[in-house]
């Protein structure tokens, strides 16, 4: 019983912590354009994969592989 002492008062504040966290996220635009930012991440990877393939020495073996 006397544990309810410590777990609600930890709880409570866990929950406040967690409010003004998603409070700041809101007020700092990262909720704002969700779509944008999956498009984002795939034309990121996009970009990634265009370069290694026009890497020089892409697609070559490396001498001291067998």
């Amino acid at each position: 019983m006397e544990v309810l002492y410590l777990l609600i008062p930890v709880s409570v504040l866990l929950v406040l912590v967690i409010v003004g966290v998603f409070g700041w996220a809101i007020n700092n635009g990262q909720l704002e354009d969700l779509e944008r930012e999956g498009v984002r991440i795939l034309e990121e990877a996009a970009g990634v994969d265009e370069g290694q393939s026009s890497a020089p020495g892409a697609g070559k073996e490396s001498p001291s592989s067998n």
